[in-house]
């Protein structure tokens, strides 16, 4: 008997983590941070219900935080065994965990102040850049279709999940003896077809036991092959005026990939060639890895980095500014150029300051090329909210805002389908995690429809059988 329980991720898009155990053994699947509210998600980062004394090895699908960002504070409660992750996973890992470190020590110091002036005790960050630092050496990396032994009696191997630079999905064989091994597949994150730069998802393997993500469960997307278009027309438009694009983009992917498409349009003549500046120390910080990582790319990203001499990121066109004296130079730019910085829903970081410069002058344009949380600037502003405040001060918003939502990087309902439509016969069991209830029920009925015989919502702590 194989059990599985997850204890994050289940029935919420945040908190990736899986538990597989059979024979005494037990195996983790990404290890991800709870992300939301801070009161719902502090108790449940810092309670991971693992007893790590009985846990054989840790398999990562790929870095994003909510599903890599708790693996510090594992190493701080004395985990010790090895972390499976492909090679662009365990390079993004080295400066994502550090950077989120980064933040819990800095929130910690806040929290603290306020703490302090109230007479009440201070508290520990949920972990330490030390902390991210000691997890690293964990690693150990395997490349996509290598197979190999996470525990004695488990085949595993990685396959393309298209998503993110490095992203798997896990296909585990567990041994029976006496019958044939259970074949059972994780997808981690699901990706998109036809997107720029990284290689398509593969098809998933045979499976008798299905894990799949169900974000966009029941939503559909832009279609990816127009986003490049539109992001043209935004730029041109805004350079025609004399204004300057303003993009609030997430570090690691999106930023990448508009810079990708930049790149490719001003050779291809159809913008003529402005400034473009990434002004995010984590931007470029893991721009630097994608450069390290080629064979992660699909054709024609591999072809246009030939074309150009080998950097896609960024040619003559592309100026990263690290400091925050070259950040503060920014503001003294009157010609169009363009602007990407983070964070990619408005709320910290860089993005602030440029905002505050240029959101009132109708000449320029605010890109919104990300889903944008409730209760965000960003989202205020995808709302055509005419005044906003940034850093506690009111502006008016006269500076145009466009969205473009073709980059999403979530495979969405037709995708999904498609993705899992060829092992509705033979799979036994499919558990749906990585979802809200609402994209998850239409999911699980379209699945019955194509075929799946059992189709479970897994709910945190809920422990199944197969």
């Amino acid at each position: 008997m194989v059990r599985i329980c997850s204890f994050g991720a289940a029935g919420e898009v945040t908190g990736s983590m899986h538990i597989v155990q059979f024979d005494g053994k037990t195996l983790v699947l990404d290890c991800g941070l709870f992300q939301g509210k801070r009161a719902e998600t502090e108790a449940k980062n810092r309670e991971h219900n693992l007893p790590l004394d009985q846990v054989d090895a840790l398999i990562l699908s790929h870095a994003h935080i909510d599903h890599s960002g708790r693996l510090p504070r594992l190493v701080r409660d004395g985990y010790r065994k090895p972390i499976y992750a492909t090679p662009a996973t365990r390079d993004l890992c080295t400066v994502m965990l550090a950077d989120s470190a980064h933040i819990q020590e800095e929130d910690t110091k806040f929290i603290n102040k306020k703490k302090a002036r109230n007479g009440e005790l201070p508290i520990e960050p949920l972990y330490s850049q030390q902390d991210a630092l000691n997890t690293i050496p964990l690693f150990r990396t395997i490349s996509y279709c290598q197979a190999f032994e996470p525990v004695p009696g488990v085949i595993a191997r990685f396959f393309e999940a298209g998503h993110m630079l490095g992203s798997a999905g896990v296909h585990l064989l567990i041994d029976r003896p006496g019958q044939r091994s259970l074949s059972l597949v994780y997808t981690g994150d699901v990706g998109r077809p036809r997107m720029p730069l990284l290689r398509d998802p593969a098809p998933l393997p045979d499976c008798d036991v299905l894990m799949t993500e169900s974000t966009y469960g029941n939503r559909k997307t832009e279609d990816a092959g127009l986003a490049k278009q539109r992001l043209a027309d935004v730029v041109l438009k805004t350079i025609e005026r004399g204004g300057k694009v303003i993009v609030p983009a997430f570090s690691v992917g999106r930023t990448q990939v508009i810079v990708y498409y930049l790149n490719q349009l001003f050779n291809e003549g159809v913008l003529p060639k402005v400034p473009v500046y990434v002004d995010s120390p984590l931007s470029i910080s893991t721009t630097e890895i994608f450069r390290l990582h080629p064979e992660c790319y699909d054709s024609e990203a591999r072809a246009f980095n030939q074309l150009i001499g080998g950097d896609i990121f960024g040619g003559d066109c592309c100026i990263y500014t690290r400091s925050v004296e070259e950040s503060k130079r920014l503001n003294a730019i009157k010609d169009p150029c363009i602007i990407l910085s983070a964070s990619g829903m408005c709320e910290t970081g860089r993005i602030l300051h440029h905002l505050a410069n240029n959101i009132g002058n109708h000449r320029n344009t605010i890109l919104i090329v990300g889903f944008q949380a409730a209760n965000t600037l960003g989202r205020r502003l995808v709302e055509n909210a005419r005044q906003v405040k940034i850093h506690g001060e009111p502006y008016e918003v006269k500076a145009r805002v466009a969205v473009i939502n073709g980059f999403s990087a979530h495979a969405d309902q037709d995708e999904l389908d498609d993705t899992v439509r060829p092992q509705a016969e033979n799979c036994k069991t499919a558990l749906l995690v990585h979802g809200e209830p609402d994209q998850q029920l239409a999911f699980a009925h379209r699945m019955h429809k194509m075929g799946f015989a059992d189709v479970r919502l897994v709910e945190r702590g809920q422990v199944v059988e197969v």
